[in-house]
């Protein structure tokens, strides 16, 4: 396989992958003889149940072949996302271009409240109960990648713990007592 990158790769191959078709594009390009029609496809894949996503996009003349070369795209870059049983550990804001996704924990039987691109990757996580807003740009592409970029700053429990030099336990209690003396 050669060296491997600092991004921990994720095997496709491991993984029962679904994938969703988040938008396509017709897009034309201008040539002498006149228009060249092909088509865009944004695709977003994932395992709900081993919690990895990507996201990919295929360019081809026809529909199903630019669909096709997404998944494959898709299915090159998954991420491992760390999320609690039934949502997220703790609010995040995903940054991509103009794109602002923010993502908060909901309650047991919240479901899943989020736009297109934004629940195409929360249900292909497969995160029962999230809160989302999306803000800023309106573009698929980088609603898409902010949502990801969001999940990825998601830690888990201990790693947060050893972020902050707390036992997981303390993240748990809530400060009480008088302070000073």
């Amino acid at each position: 396989m050669g060296t491997m990158r600092a991004v921990k790769k994720v095997d496709p191959q491991l993984f029962n992958l679904k994938e969703q078709v988040v938008s396509i594009n017709r897009v034309t390009k201008v040539v002498k003889g006149g228009k060249n029609l092909s088509f865009s496809a944004l695709v977003v894949v994932g395992d709900a149940g081993a919690k990895v996503v990507g996201f990919g996009t295929g360019k081809a003349k026809e529909v199903p072949s630019a669909i096709k070369k997404g998944i494959e795209a898709a299915k090159k870059n998954l991420r491992k996302i760390n999320v609690l049983e039934t949502t997220i550990s703790h609010q995040v804001v995903g940054r991509f271009g103009s794109g602002l996704v923010l993502l908060k924990p909901a309650p047991e039987g919240t479901g899943v409240i989020a736009g297109g691109p934004v629940r195409a990757v929360i249900q292909a996580v497969g995160i029962p109960n999230v809160l989302t807003k999306s803000i800023g740009s309106r573009n698929p592409h980088n609603v898409v990648k902010a949502t990801i970029e969001g999940l990825e700053q998601l830690r888990d429990r201990t790693a947060m713990a050893d972020l902050r030099g707390v036992a997981v336990e303390k993240l748990d209690t809530h400060r009480t007592g008088s302070s000073g003396n």
